[in-house]
């Protein structure tokens, strides 16, 4: 009997023993393409030689060293590294160990930056429904999925919801890319309003909407006036890029593709590919100037900051990212994924919708494309995609709750870097049983 707590105690998952580049295999020997790298974290794929030298040669150094009482050597070429790399004015980075740890430091960072500055009565975070941000008690309250956050709702902190930028769901009937772009990002300057300009610290949004929504880019033009709006009220701009940045969109940033750059920036994933648990949370030098100049202590932290293993490995990701053309793989590789999963499931009348960017796409599932109706939810389609696909020896993202947190299902595919155009085909072979097995057609 297991000892673990699993997450969900009515099934008994098979235990992993060995990764081979796209592959993972289990105890029994099957082999499984690993087509969502996890949950779009295993970029550079399994058992990648180099960034497993570097793990080693940091161990043979030193493993662990306090930040309280020392900085370290990776954690100083990881955040040069980012920093030559990122957008705009981010010039600071705090490593953390994942994504929530990484969001949870954006929040309190934003709230510290206006109290320090002399505007303390500055409190309001604004996020976006079907939002996806974390599992930590703050970075749950920002997230905007129903379903996440309805058992913990009484311990939540207070923040407001605007409506997603969805365009496949949101656009009116006659309403342009564009013209749909610049009303939904129109909803922050009102609910800004509403609040009081002068009461709201940061507006947080994911570029791509990764787990709760599916590779939901916004409309063009969306991103460009939530920056002019941001700046207009002194609103700190903070973009999760835990699920969709380094590299998985194409960029290293997703944000670039939007031509804007953030006040503060969230990072995990891929920045580790899953070979050791590190996140980072990236701020502008305005921001950081403002805590050095004043209290000279940002009042958070967690033990394993900066951890010298994690950087080491995050150092050796990110440097693979860059020298090996993975980015520009990414983007040509993304186009074969796309134009497969079109090509297999365009005309399926249960597929309503095929999006994404780069190696970050999915299907939205309905009972008729012209209706978009979602299937009922007793249903469990993306329960039996999930189940199926696995069975068929593809591992995927399916979920659902796509809509509200209730209704629609979506599956999301996210395989590392290295794929290779057959297992872009064995991907597309793989789903299409799984999805035969929850829709028929």
């Amino acid at each position: 009997m297991s000892h673990v707590f699993p997450r969900h105690s009515q099934s008994t998952p098979p235990v992993a023993v060995r990764g081979e580049g796209c592959y993972m295999v289990d105890a029994s020997g099957k082999r499984y393409l690993d087509g969502s790298g996890g949950a779009a974290v295993s970029c550079l794929g399994h058992s990648d030689p180099e960034v497993s030298a570097a793990i080693k040669a940091q161990l043979d150094e030193i493993a662990f060293a306090h930040t309280g009482f020392f900085t370290s050597q990776p954690a100083e070429d990881l955040a040069d590294l980012l920093i030559a790399n990122a957008p705009g004015d981010l010039d600071r980075v705090y490593l953390v160990s994942g994504g929530s740890e990484a969001n949870e430091a954006a929040i309190k960072l934003a709230r510290q930056y206006h109290v320090e500055r002399g505007e303390p009565q500055r409190r309001h975070l604004i996020a976006r429904r079907q939002s996806y941000h974390g599992n930590t008690l703050g970075a749950l309250s920002a997230g905007g999925n129903e379903w996440r956050r309805e058992p913990f709702r009484p311990l939540l902190i207070d923040v407001t919801h605007i409506a997603p930028c969805f365009k496949y769901r949101l656009r009116e009937e006659g309403e342009s890319p564009e013209q749909y772009g610049r009303r939904a990002a129109d909803l922050l300057e009102a609910e800004i309003q509403r609040l009081g300009p002068d009461s709201v610290m940061a507006f947080m949004a994911e570029p791509v909407v990764g787990a709760t929504m599916g590779a939901v880019a916004a409309a063009p033009g969306y991103f460009k006036r939530i920056r002019e709006i941001c700046d207009t009220y002194g609103v700190l701009l903070i973009l999760d890029e835990v699920m969709c940045g380094m590299g998985r969109t194409g960029t290293l940033f997703a944000c670039e593709q939007d031509g804007i750059a953030p006040d503060i920036a969230c990072i995990a994933k891929g920045l580790g590919a899953g070979y050791q648990p590190i996140g980072a949370m990236l701020c502008s030098s305005q921001i950081y100037q403002t805590i050095a100049e004043g209290s000279g202590f940002f009042q958070h932290g967690h033990t394993y900051l900066g951890h010298p293993v994690a950087c080491a490995a995050g150092r050796a990701v990110v440097s693979a990212v860059l020298n090996r053309g993975l980015l520009g793989r990414v983007q040509a590789q993304g186009v074969k994924l796309t134009a497969a999963l079109h090509e297999r499931f365009g005309q399926n009348p249960h597929v309503g919708d095929i999006r994404g960017r780069g190696l970050f796409q999915a299907l939205e599932f309905v009972t008729g494309r012209e209706t978009k109706t979602p299937f009922d939810p007793s249903l469990g389609i993306n329960k039996i995609v999930k189940k199926a696909a696995f069975e068929a020896g593809l591992i995927c993202y399916p979920m659902g709750g796509t809509i509200d947190g209730r209704l629609g299902d979506h599956v999301l595919v996210a395989p590392p870097f290295i794929i290779q155009d057959e297992q872009i085909t064995e991907l597309v072979d793989k789903l299409e049983v799984a999805v035969k097995a929850a829709v028929g057609s």
